[in-house]
């Protein structure tokens, strides 16, 4: 019985050990982007509900005061977190377009872009517009956003033929939220399931991308 104490004791000893070296680099420099990872893994997971200070510290493998002295509290851990969703999110938007494509086919590759961001990471897309949750006066926050937010200006701009330093006037600003308004409005409808109904009407092969690419490319007055 002693020895098989001792050995556990040893194990115990040894287990601990192992835990702190584990946990010895988020006390260097690396906890931000740890809590980062682990916030994004609940969310994707359980969803914003069970996203917690606790629960993010519990899932990075710190301690639960550990993270404070980077985000505060909660709102300011899902605020940096949407801004990385806004820095990744602005990267999807362009990444299908081509430079030497005409404005009308430049707008519908940032749509796709849209559309099929939210399809990949539905619980980082609800969380970047779920404004009471974010403090949007971080400047990491509104900085990622409104940079999102001005590749679909820009190219709402382009196919006007305007230049993107241009003031804003009400067609601008209608085209532009009638743009916007197009493919947030399919990605929430995706998100929520609405869109299976018709889907399961359509030919085989067809599914909710397909429906996104006949409203792209045909002539409506948004995009």
């Amino acid at each position: 019985m002693k020895s098989t104490r001792r050995t556990a004791s040893r194990a115990a000893v040894r287990a601990g050990r192992s835990r702190r070296a584990a946990a010895a680099p988020y006390h260097h420099g690396a906890l931000r982007e740890a809590m980062l990872e682990a916030a994004e893994r609940i969310l994707e997971r359980d969803g914003i509900a069970g996203l917690t200070l606790r629960a993010a510290a519990r899932e990075a493998g710190v301690s639960h005061a550990a993270p404070k002295n980077h985000f505060g509290d909660v709102r300011g851990l899902l605020s940096e977190l949407a801004a990385v969703g806004f820095a990744r999110f602005g990267a999807a938007l362009v990444a299908n377009v081509r430079d030497d494509a005409p404005p009308k086919a430049q707008l519908a590759a940032i749509g796709h872009g849209y559309v099929t961001f939210a399809q990949r990471n539905p619980g980082l897309f609800l969380l970047m517009f779920r404004s009471e949750r974010l403090d949007f006066s971080r400047p990491p926050l509104r900085a990622a956003a409104e940079a999102a937010f001005g590749v679909l200006a820009g190219a709402v701009g382009a196919r006007r033929r305007e230049a993107p330093e241009t003031p804003s006037t009400l067609s601008q600003a209608a085209q532009i939220t009638a743009a916007w308004s197009l493919v947030h409005g399919f990605a929430m409808l995706m998100l929520d399931g609405r869109l299976k109904p018709l889907v399961a009407r359509m030919p085989d092969g067809a599914d909710e991308m397909t429906l996104l690419a006949a409203i792209l490319e045909g002539p409506t007055r948004g995009m």
